[in-house]
């Protein structure tokens, strides 16, 4: 079956994704948005790749170096045996702050026999729009266009140029390297230097990843996500994209493909929340500078996204030339949901404001900027909290009174009033206090379904929703309430098909969902934990993570049948889940009575 087998390789600059059998498919250089030099993964004629090409007696075994994000991939046979090792630099300076130039290293190692591959290199600048040109020279090989726009590449490597260029058959004798990179260097780039830059990297990851909160159960599955999550960090602004990739489908054959490579205030919320709970608070500190600098003004709104230098502008266009992952067209680059109004951000980006108040030191310039922040989004949800909006989903077609929305807005004046409480603004309290509760009231009125016996997807609706199952975790509802519990078992009974979740399950712009969202499974195991069901919530989430990929990965969605991952990847979302849920079992104990609760249900 194919399947999202990519490990993913980066600096916090950029990214790169790698198959299971070596082959580069992915990558845009110099930054996560910029234009790509390998698009494979999109159109497996036009999209150019980098391969190492085996015969059929090779073996191919491909794993992380333990708590790093430098990818090991094994090419072995009965007589021979090569290594790849695959990473972008990432390590500290003591002049410049952190390296993390625009550059691949394929660090090749030999290990035994007489190893035999070649090695296809066909990169396709600017989105292969046109055509790329490709010249050896003394020091590199440059690719580059010469129509359109201009860009270039260069690779640097101490194996014969022209075997490359060629793709003749080399034999491996001793290790060597392969350099790809967007800038023509500087320095004179030997083997050495490039084992050098391996081992800075290494130990960079090992020393992040050893700050981690430790737990202790699940710890290597949320080692790998919190290492996910940092790749997916943009150190320049502080932004947090949703993923690495644009136009990976939903469903493979239909059009449900969108760019995730910018910032949503949601998604980024989240996992700097998470971030907060593991101890990086370096990433939630740049985050928050993120926050600032984009809300600089008293009165400007807030968007849902924004591009990772800051953009606003995020215009949508499709690139017809490529065919597609899997021929699911159409390919599309940029994201028209920039313009569109989400209630729910208001929520999500003030728990998280919440914490920094309550939880971290903060310096009195921030806390003031923030504290500016503050109040902005109190007058916002208060002019717009009773309007209908295009909710967490980003449904194209008409707004509606989304309960999730409802409750986020909930969630942003309680927050604010915690917030005023603990910075002695008591004013503020008596102020924004009737507000928190009138909304509470009305959420509790008009979103409740007695038909239905459950918290619907909004206002006046049947239908069921899986953002509902979030009401507790954001401290709307106990979770021992009767009305919660009832939308638990419904919205399962309703959504889940074999151990997966449906995000809703009536139409939407595109027609009827066919896949199951990621996060919405992992949303279903908190909520049946909260409920009192943990044993039964342990059983899904253990299923849940054996469909992961080769290297513990996930992707936005899973196809119900196949288990087969879909969607752009890695998913910031999803990981972000995974881990909040293995906290909870780390911290939670099934008690005799829990046990019981499950046994009758």
């Amino acid at each position: 079956m194919d399947n999202l087998n990519y490990s993913i390789i980066g600096n916090c600059k950029s990214a790169a994704l790698i198959s299971d059998k070596g082959s580069i498919d992915w990558c845009c250089l110099p930054d996560f948005n910029s234009s790509s030099v390998f698009a494979k993964i999109l159109d497996e004629k036009k999209g150019g790749s980098m391969e190492f090409l085996v015969d059929d007696s090779y073996e191919i075994k491909q794993t992380y170096i333990r708590t790093t994000n430098i990818v090991s991939t094994f090419f072995q046979n009965e007589d021979s045996c090569f290594e790849v090792v695959d990473f972008m630099p990432r390590y500290k300076t003591s002049e410049f702050g952190h390296f993390t130039p625009p550059d691949i290293i394929r660090y090749i190692k030999y290990k035994w026999g007489e190893p035999k591959f070649r090695v296809r290199y066909n990169p396709k600048v600017e989105y292969a729009r046109f055509n790329t040109t490709t010249i050896a020279e003394e020091e590199y090989i440059k690719c580059y266009t010469t129509e359109g726009d201009y860009d270039s590449l260069y690779l640097y490597t101490d194996l014969d140029k022209e075997d490359i260029l060629q793709e003749n058959e080399i034999t491996l004798t001793d290790n060597a390297f392969i350099l790809i990179s967007y800038d023509q260097k500087l320095l004179n780039q030997t083997l050495e230097r490039q084992y050098l830059k391996l081992q800075k990297t290494k130990v960079y990851w090992l020393e992040w990843a050893n700050k981690l909160t430790s737990f202790k159960k699940y710890n290597n599955e949320i080692v790998r996500s919190a290492l996910v999550l940092k790749l997916l960090s943009y150190d320049k602004s502080g932004a947090v994209l949703a993923a690495a990739t644009t136009s990976l489908p939903e469903t493979i054959g239909e059009e449900r493909n969108w760019d995730y490579r910018f910032c949503w205030i949601r998604d980024a919320s989240m996992v700097i929340k998470v971030m907060s709970s593991l101890g990086h608070l370096n990433t939630v500190k740049r985050f928050m500078k993120f926050i600032i600098d984009i809300i600089p003004d008293k009165d400007e709104k807030i968007q849902i996204m924004y591009g990772i230098n800051r953009e606003k502008v995020l215009e949508e266009e499709t690139l017809d030339h490529l065919s597609g992952y899997k021929n699911s067209y159409p390919v599309r680059i940029g994201n028209a949901a920039y313009i569109q109004k989400q209630n729910d951000i208001y929520g999500i980006l003030m728990d998280v404001i919440f914490q920094q108040f309550t939880e971290f030191k903060i310096s009195l310039e921030d806390s003031e900027s923030l504290w500016t922040i503050v109040r902005s989004i109190v007058k916002t949800v208060a002019n717009n909290w009773t309007k209908p909006d295009k909710g967490i989903w980003e449904i194209r077609t008409d707004d509606r009174h989304f309960t999730f929305s409802k409750v986020l807005c909930w969630v942003a004046i309680d927050r604010a009033v915690k917030i005023a409480r603990f910075i002695h603004k008591e004013r503020y309290v008596a102020e924004w206090q009737p507000l928190a509760d009138t909304i509470k009231e009305d959420i509790f009125t008009n979103a409740w379904n007695e038909e239905v016996g459950a918290f619907t997807q909004s206002y006046g609706s049947k239908d069921l929703d899986a953002a509902t199952l979030l009401m507790q975790s954001y401290g709307f509802i106990d979770g021992k309430d009767e009305r919660f519990v009832k939308t638990v078992l419904a919205t399962e009974r309703e959504l889940c098909e074999d151990g997966l979740m449906y995000r809703y399950k009536n139409e939407d712009d595109f027609g009827l969902p066919s896949s199951s969202f990621t996060i919405c499974t992992f949303w279903l195991i908190n909520s049946l934990y909260a409920i009192g069901q943990r044993k039964r919530a342990k059983k899904l989430f253990d299923k849940l993570l054996t469909y992961s990929n080769h290297v513990g990965l996930f992707s936005e969605d899973i196809d119900f049948k196949t288990k087969r991952l879909l969607g752009n990847f890695p998913q910031a979302y999803s990981h972000l889940a995974l881990i909040e849920t293995a906290i909870n079992f780390s911290k939670g104990q099934t008690t005799e009575d829990e046990q019981i609760l499950d046994a009758i249900h």
